[in-house]
């Protein structure tokens, strides 16, 4: 028995040194902190709680849009959308949020524009561009509405009462930006960016394949007012611009305040001539007007038309689409006409 448990002696013992060592050493290490040549500690002086690590940040409820009619609080992400311009349609379509629409303006015909396909086609209307129905829009309860100060200022108002409202500066001549503006409005901004740039690069290939700067382009439109010649500013003139299709002097509309469209009487056809000519008419209610008009001796002389490149386009598509979806119908109007 003896000679078995001296191991065991043994062991406990070199353990007990073991112990006394570090007891030691950690003695010497606090004698230390007395010491005049020792270190001030630094550091909590409590320990931490639950403030030490990061909070999540919080998706935002709202964001603030700067347009027309100054600054408005809009929805992170809007999911009930009313639209009181056609170019606004447009843009919520080609940004792939059409089902999110729950009213929009109608425009010529009463309905909504065919050029966009089926699925707007059953979206309610909420009266015209000239007057948006209130009692409608705000039955609809939407949570962005998206107007034009151009359109309708005065009702701007009454609309931000029913939800966040944007407004867009103009019409035509700055459809580019009201695309960005909007795009930046739907929480799509750089989305808006490159389409925007998609569509001019396809412009440009568009007016090299059908020899753009030979076209000579005249662009025509029957509307109630009488017979409007459309420049360089107005949208499809600015797609025409992009794909570097030339137009026929008197079009440029150099030196005019305006130089979207002017207005000539019948008797002023001749300014209607282009070797190819583009014809819409808004609404048929100014069928009849057309007929005169290209029923008529001065018609006939033109050379576009005698050439037989006089075109019948889609009003709601190179006139009251002003949009990237629009733009992209008339690129693909050029290809099948310039380049028979």
């Amino acid at each position: 028995m003896p000679s078995r448990s001296r191991p065991v002696i043994v062991a406990v013992v070199f353990t007990l040194l073991a112990l006394a060592g570090c007891s030691g050493g950690a003695g010497a290490g606090s004698g230390a902190t007395s010491d005049s040549a020792a270190l001030t500690a630094v550091g909590p002086k409590k320990a931490p709680g639950d403030e030490v690590c990061g909070r999540a940040a919080k998706p935002s409820g709202s964001r603030t849009i700067k347009h027309a009619m100054g600054q408005t609080e809009v929805p992170a992400d809007p999911q009930r959308i009313v639209v009181l311009d056609s170019d606004k349609l447009d843009t919520v379509c080609a940004l792939g949020l059409q089902d999110k629409l729950v009213g929009a303006i109608a425009v010529g015909t009463g309905e909504q524009p065919q050029y966009l396909g089926p699925t707007v086609h059953d979206v309610p209307t909420v009266g015209s561009i000239a007057e948006p129905a209130l009692e409608k829009i705000a039955a609809l309860k939407p949570d962005l509405i998206l107007g034009s100060k151009f359109r309708t200022p005065d009702k701007y108002d009454e609309l931000s009462k029913i939800a966040p409202t944007v407004f867009t500066e103009s019409v035509g001549s700055t459809w580019k930006q009201n695309v960005l503006l909007d795009g930046k409005a739907l929480r799509q901004g750089d989305r808006a960016k490159t389409l925007l740039t998609e569509l001019t690069d396809r412009a440009e290939k568009v007016g090299q394949q059908v020899d753009g700067p030979t076209a000579d382009v005249s662009l025509v439109r029957f509307i109630k007012a009488g017979i409007r010649i459309y420049g360089p500013d107005s949208f499809a003139g600015q797609v025409l611009a992009d794909a570097r299709i030339s137009r026929p002097q008197f079009q440029q509309l150099n030196g005019a305040e305006d130089r979207r469209f002017t207005e000539i009487s019948e008797e002023e056809l001749q300014h209607a001539d282009g070797k190819t000519i583009y014809v819409a008419t808004y609404g048929q209610e100014n069928v009849e007007a057309e007929q005169s008009a290209l029923g008529s001796p001065l018609w006939k002389t033109l050379k576009g038309v005698k050439a037989e490149r006089a075109f019948r386009v889609q009003d709601e598509v190179w006139m009251t689409g002003i949009g990237v979806i629009a733009a992209g119908r008339i690129l693909d109007d050029l290809q099948e006409s310039l380049a028979s």
